[in-house]
């Protein structure tokens, strides 16, 4: 009997192991198909995300993304957009607010930010443009919202910085708040070109305009000729428009418009050609490429002679407007002595 009962406990525990591996062996073959089936499932993923994205491409970027959906809120305002820049066209300055989706309106985009070149002691002459054209106070906050048109006077510093003259300039600037006072320029005529460089660098940071315009502060400016000659030019992205000339480059020390660096120009010494006189004017992105390189523009004597060489080499339309050559004064012209 105890032989037969240890048969039965040493076949019973047989039993037990063989079901025990048979079970081990069917759950191994289950994990096994579970883990090829996910394995199928994420190739074919891989797959349709390739044929999505671009036959195996990566995805779009998030910088991409915001680009596409910024180029769609424009083409909510394009069918308007059209519309008040032919009306700008008619009526010489810049459009009407353009107005969104839901109501709201956009800010309206200057036309052109003026620099009066000015003096230290060119008071006289600055109430005189204030009287005459520019405005004080209220009346040259309207020539900027409803003319589109920023006039500032645009001076440096005296050589012995802080004295009187300074603080004469700081106090008026307190009463008119209608300067830009460039801290790193001496007001000296050797100095001219730096700050007109200057200038447009300052004013295409601070403002984004249409156009950026040098002029002097002994000259009227006629606002709405201005305005209509240069809503001609709106879709020209690279427009220098002047009174245009090519004139002779002298080298003789004593003469008026000596250039020191006169074998720059060749043995012909005849300068490029570049808008010269009262007032010329530059479009946003040449006024933008002059702050960008400011640091290495380099400067001839003369301003405008200056400005002209920053756009050699550059694919810029140089437009002969004789509407701004401030001698020939008429009823069309943009400029006259005052």
């Amino acid at each position: 009997m105890a032989r037969k009962g240890s048969s039965i406990r040493l076949s019973s525990s047989r039993i037990s192991s063989l079901l025990l591996s048979m079970f081990a062996t069917f759950a191994s073959f289950y994990v096994a198909g579970r883990l090829w089936q996910e394995s199928q499932t994420r190739v074919h993923l891989i797959k349709e995300l390739d044929r999505v994205t671009g036959q195996g491409k990566s995805a779009i970027s998030v910088d991409d993304t915001l680009k596409i959906i910024a180029c769609r809120e424009q083409k909510k305002t394009l069918a308007a957009l059209e519309m008040e820049l032919s009306a700008a066209r008619q009526e010489g300055f810049v459009s009407k607010s353009p107005k969104l989706t839901d109501g709201t309106e956009t800010k309206k985009r200057p036309l052109v930010v003026i620099g009066i070149m000015t003096s230290l002691g060119n008071k006289k002459k600055r109430d005189a443009v204030r009287q005459a054209w520019m405005g004080t106070g209220a009346s040259l906050k309207k020539l900027e919202s409803e003319k589109g048109v920023i006039a500032r006077f645009v001076i440096g510093r005296s050589a012995n910085k802080g004295d009187s003259m300074d603080k004469s300039i700081d106090a008026e600037n307190s009463q008119t708040d209608d300067f830009i006072i460039l801290d790193t320029v001496v007001e000296a005529p050797e100095e001219a070109s730096k700050k007109v460089k200057l200038f447009f660098a300052y004013a295409a940071d601070r403002w984004d305009a249409q156009f950026y315009a040098k002029a002097i502060d002994n000259i009227y400016v006629n606002i709405d000729a201005l305005g209509s000659t240069l809503a001609a030019h709106l879709e020209n992205p690279r427009a220098y428009i002047g009174c245009m000339k090519s004139g002779e480059v002298f080298s003789e020390p004593n003469h008026k418009w000596y250039e020191p660096e006169w074998w720059k120009f060749g043995d012909k010494k005849a300068y490029f050609r570049h808008a010269y006189g009262e007032m010329y004017v530059i479009t946003h992105a040449l006024a933008r490429f002059v702050s960008i390189n400011r640091d290495i523009l380099h400067s001839y004597a003369h301003d405008d002679v200056s400005t002209g060489s920053w756009f050699v080499g550059l694919d810029v339309k140089h437009v002969d407007e004789g509407k701004f050559c401030c001698s020939a004064w008429s009823s069309e012209a943009i400029c006259a002595g005052v």
